[in-house]
């Protein structure tokens, strides 16, 4: 204890910084010198898990320790809720005092599998006392209206994580209200009464929006996005809702597009500057515009788990040609009950087999007849291929040899370095 005491007094803070705000207060009683160094302590965690607190005495050290805390500025409060009773109330008095110590980034979590109660609704000053807030993430709890006016002028991200809302119409406000946000995360859970998530933002440079097969029962519901600046997009429906694109995405350069619905023209036509995109879609049909030429595209990862991939796949290499890295990885489970994919081959060679392909990663290869012949395909025309990494779920080694045996024999050139995993 002596030799830590002897550190420097922001080393030691930094230390502090790592632990649970009651871990850091109960610091105070090691000596003088760590008397009041925990007030000093730029981030604070409460967590109403921690050693089963009880909602009393947990809600007064909260109330007393902020109180006390001296840091002119607290980069992070983090309250991990869920334990205890700890409701509106609680949260307005800690979000009022933390105020005062210029807040920079505030995260609420409550942990519904911990508690007996109903959901924890926010108070209204969250809109309000926050106006220093650079990073704002939520999860779990319920947004109310905002019954005035409001403004977050210095917030940079924004995560809203299983949340509630009272409707469509407090997403646009908030949104409208955040002029500098460049990350938003938007995970919708069921029942969020939003209809349409819009998203509305000339400054956001990130965006995910995840909504998973039971996030809603309304087939109705939806986003629409209208992000001129936005460089990553991250989208996922497993629902099959709508996706509707204002203005193409011109400046993007890495995204996802996992979604269910057919219709997916639109949102991978506004991405065709795109440099790196994973895509698992399920049909090719209609992917995106006929003549769209992804001019940028260097990485492509394709989805195997449905019917319709193989077709997607030649697509994109047909309309990708300066492609250097291809990897085919199956993250779903294959519905049995779809047809298995029809393997044809194309009658010209795209021009990124012959000019820039250079790397190959195949994961979860099954060796079924469509994966042997598209692998074949690849093979012979990659004129450029350095090497090719083929990974198989089969234990099997005798297996493992007569797939790394079969491929050998159709590949273009002895120099492409061909390994099965």
């Amino acid at each position: 204890m002596d030799k830590l005491s002897q550190l420097p007094e922001a080393l030691l803070v930094r230390i502090l910084s790592l632990l649970s705000a009651k871990d850091v207060v109960s610091t105070m009683v090691l000596s003088k010198r760590w008397q009041f160094l925990w007030m000093l302590v730029p981030k604070l965690i409460y967590d109403d898990s921690y050693q089963a607190i009880e909602y009393g005495s947990f809600s007064r050290f909260v109330d007393r320790s902020l109180t006390l805390h001296d840091a002119q500025v607290l980069d992070t409060l983090h309250f991990k809720l869920g334990k205890t009773s700890c409701g509106t109330g609680d949260i307005r008095v800690w979000i009022k005092t933390a105020e005062k110590r210029c807040l920079r980034e505030l995260i609420i979590e409550i942990d519904k599998s911990n508690s007996d109660n109903s959901s924890v609704v926010l108070p209204r000053s969250l809109y309000t006392c926050c106006r220093m807030l650079v990073t704002l993430k939520l999860n779990n709890a319920v947004l109310v209206d905002a019954t005035s006016s409001f403004s977050f002028p210095s917030l940079k991200t924004l995560s809203l994580v299983s949340m509630k809302f009272p409707g469509d119409e407090l997403i646009k406000m908030l949104l409208s209200n955040c002029p500098v946000l460049e990350d938003l995360v938007v995970k919708r859970c069921p029942y969020d009464n939003v209809t349409t998530f819009t998203v509305r933002v000339s400054s956001l440079k990130c965006l995910v929006l995840h909504e998973t097969e039971l996030a809603s029962i309304n087939a109705d519901c939806g986003f629409v996005i209208d992000t001129p600046s936005l460089e990553c997009l991250d989208i996922e429906d497993g629902r099959g809702g709508f996706c509707v694109i204002e203005n193409n995405m011109t400046k993007v350069v890495k995204a996802n597009v996992c979604n269910s619905y057919v219709h997916t023209q639109q949102l991978m036509g506004s991405i065709s500057s795109v440099k790196r995109l994973y895509v698992c879609i399920p049909s090719s049909k209609d992917a995106y515009p006929v003549g769209s030429v992804f001019h940028c595209l260097v990485r492509l990862t394709i989805c195997t788990c449905e019917t319709e991939w193989l077709n997607l796949l030649m697509c994109v290499l047909r309309d990708s040609p300066k492609l250097r890295e291809l990897k085919l990885v199956k993250n779903h489970v294959y519905r049995s009950h779809q047809p298995r994919p029809c393997w044809n081959e194309p009658s010209a060679v795209p021009e990124c087999l012959l000019t820039s392909l250079e790397t190959l990663e195949w994961v979860k290869y099954e060796g079924t007849e469509e994966e042997k012949e598209v692998a074949a395909f690849i093979l012979r025309s990659g004129s450029c291929l350095k090497k090719v990494t083929i990974s198989s779920k089969s234990t099997d080694i005798n297996k493992k040899f007569e797939m790394l045996k079969e491929l050998s024999l159709v590949q273009s050139s002895s120099l492409v370095k061909l390994v099965c995993v």
